[in-house]
Order: structure tokens, then C-alpha cells, then sequence
């Protein structure tokens, strides 16, 4: 299993000296590869996409293995014009710790846009999310530090196509049942932060 994971590791490390463009809507929001929620979640994200501030509201739902999401909002970018932001993504666990390999591993595909003034950009990331949860001794908190490499193309109105490549550092704060801390990154020349909270059901 680690001779699959390290080549598309390499290749996503290498690629992220590109700009990068992180997740579904463009902003440095990234996934975790567990689900913390038994049937949906609900929540909201702020960022900092590179300049101004993003502010996006989410909501997802599983089944078995699988989790679907949905989130949207609007991005203000320094001295521009706002955009809107919609998305939706999918993902599943294909990777459980072993002996040889020390992270869980699920895969994400996801499609969004941004528009507004005039111009459209559209993304289809995909990637695989590589972590390991940390229970903390006596207590019902719970952490999942995650790397989350991201591969895709980026359509506009006004510019060629473009594969982007994105690797977001992240780590997801259970503090009970019901309610989960967010913090994640992106890597490389794009230095986006971002912060989300989700009430799990």
C-alpha cells in the first residue's frame, strides 16, 4: 500500500510549486479522511483564499463509507469585485492502517464554481486525504491531523485550462458528539488559511 501512496505524494509535492487552487470553491477548505458525523453535519467555513476573505456555509450527509457535501458562499478579494461560491464533492475511505502503513486514506472527487463580474471558473479537484486519528487519554476530544493533496483542472471564461495542484494541511478538532473545530492550509505559492465549524447529527 505505501509503494501506491508515495508516487502520488511525489507528484503532488513536486506539482505544488505551482499557484494552487484548493478544493471545490476555491478556497483553503479541505477534508479530513474520516467523517466525524454518524448521518449529517452543518456548518460554516471563513477564510483567507490568498487575499480579502471567503465566507461559506456547508452541509453534508453519509452513507456507509460513503459522504456527499454540498457548501456555497461569497469571497471578497482585496480591492475586486465579490464572487460567488458553490460546490459539491464526494468522499470514501480506500486506505486503513496497518503495520506497513502508518495513515488512513480516503479518496474526494468534488466540482464548484466562482463567478461574478462578468467571468466564471469552474474546478474539478481530486484528491486523496491521508491522516490518523488521536484520541486524547480520559477525554471525548479527539484530533485528526491530515495531509490533503488535491489534483485538478481550472476552466474560465477569460483563460486556458489549467491543472492545478494543491496540498492542504489540515486538523479537525472533535470537542463532543455534537461539535467539531476545523483549521486547515494550503501549501506552496497560494497561502490560504481557513477555519470551519460543523455541528455533527
Amino acid at each position: 500500500m505505501l509503494r501506491k501512496i508515495l508516487p502520488v505524494l511525489a507528484v503532488v509535492l513536486v506539482g505544488s510549486a505551482a499557484p494552487l487552487t484548493a478544493q471545490t470553491t476555491g478556497t483553503p477548505v479541505f477534508l479530513a479522511p474520516y467523517r466525524a458525523f454518524d448521518r449529517v453535519e452543518f456548518g460554516g467555513s471563513v477564510s483567507d483564499p490568498g487575499s480579502g476573505f471567503a465566507l461559506e456555509g456547508f452541509y453534508r450527509w453519509g452513507a456507509r463509507k460513503y459522504d456527499f457535501g454540498f457548501r456555497g458562499g461569497f469571497a471578497s478579494p482585496d480591492g475586486g469585485e465579490t464572487r460567488f461560491l458553490v460546490g459539491a464533492d464526494f468522499r470514501t475511505r480506500v486506505v486503513d492502517h496497518s503495520e506497513d502503513f502508518p495513515l488512513d486514506g480516503a479518496f474526494t472527487l468534488g466540482i464548484g464554481a466562482d463567478f461574478g463580474d462578468g467571468a466564471t471558473r469552474a474546478r474539478i479537484p481530486v484528491g486523496i486525504s491521508l491522516g490518523r486519528r488521536v484520541q486524547l487519554e480520559d477525554s471525548n476530544v479527539q484530533f485528526v491531523p491530515y495531509i490533503h493533496p488535491v489534483l485538478g483542472p481550472v476552466f474560465g471564461d477569460n483563460s486556458d485550462t489549467n491543472l492545478d495542484f494543491a496540498v492542504g494541511l489540515g486538523v479537525d478538532v472533535t470537542i463532543n458528539r455534537r461539535f467539531e473545530l476545523r483549521v486547515s492550509a494550503a501549501l506552496g505559492d497560494y497561502e490560504g488559511v481557513g477555519i470551519s465549524f460543523a455541528f455533527l447529527r
